[in-house]
């Protein structure tokens, strides 16, 4: 059985100014996309998308112009489904998450001399995106982009799933590879995105020292990616 679609309550019901008009459109074609979006079994129709960013039917086909046009959204008779378009954007997701990071990650691996690295919830498993080598010490952990682990492994994986209450680090040591340590926190206030910052060395991590250096680039990454 379908979810209900949740109305999504307009931005304002006053007669809006000529210059917020064209505003006024792309917030309505951004709802109207998520409210696509937010169907999980059975695809909205036109009628229930109308109820759910309140306006009519008539101002639905409208707006799905443009969506339609960019592969965004597709229609199947009445009824409306996401597009494949936005693989397309999504697949340009990660090469900019890492370019964002890579600032904080090589300031974290050379404070550290330690291999750095962003990684991101794939499921249930972590998937490096980023990695950084320092460029001062003679050898490093072979931890490579694209690198996956399960997220009950190792810090990268472990600090992903910290909760708020939680706002350090944490370490681990052996669970990718033997003698190898690794301490990472969340990046957090990032809305859609489960990720960590972290350092992975075969040499002894002092958590106290390393650590607030970590929730530091943590916080960075964060800040870069807002």
């Amino acid at each position: 059985m379908a979810r209900p679609i949740r109305p999504i309550q307009p931005a304002s019901t006053r007669p809006a100014p000529a210059g917020r008009e064209s505003s006024l459109t792309l917030e309505r074609g951004l709802a109207l996309l998520q409210a696509v979006a937010d169907s999980e079994s059975e695809a909205p129709t036109i009628s229930d998308l109308a109820t759910a960013i309140g306006a009519s039917r008539a101002a639905v086909y409208r707006l799905l112009v443009p969506l339609q046009d960019r592969g965004l959204v597709r229609r199947d008779g009445s009824k409306v489904r996401l597009g494949l378009g936005l693989l397309r954007l999504a697949a340009r997701v990660t090469p900019q998450l890492r370019l964002a990071a890579l600032p904080a990650l090589r300031e974290l691996a050379e404070s550290v001399g330690a291999t750095s690295h962003l990684t991101v919830a794939d499921g249930e498993e972590a998937q490096a995106i980023a990695v950084l080598e320092p460029s001062w010490t003679t050898y490093h952990v072979a931890y490579r982009v694209g690198t996956r682990h399960p997220l009950s492994r190792g810090a990268a994986g472990k600090a992903i799933g910290l909760r708020e209450e939680n706002p350090g680090w944490l370490s681990t040591t052996g669970e990718l590879q033997s003698g190898a340590s690794g301490i990472a926190a969340p990046v957090r206030g990032v809305p859609g995105l489960r990720a960590s910052v972290g350092v992975i060395s075969f040499q002894s991590l002092e958590s106290e020292v390393v650590g607030p250096r970590v929730l530091a680039a943590a916080a960075a990454v964060a800040e870069a990616l807002r």
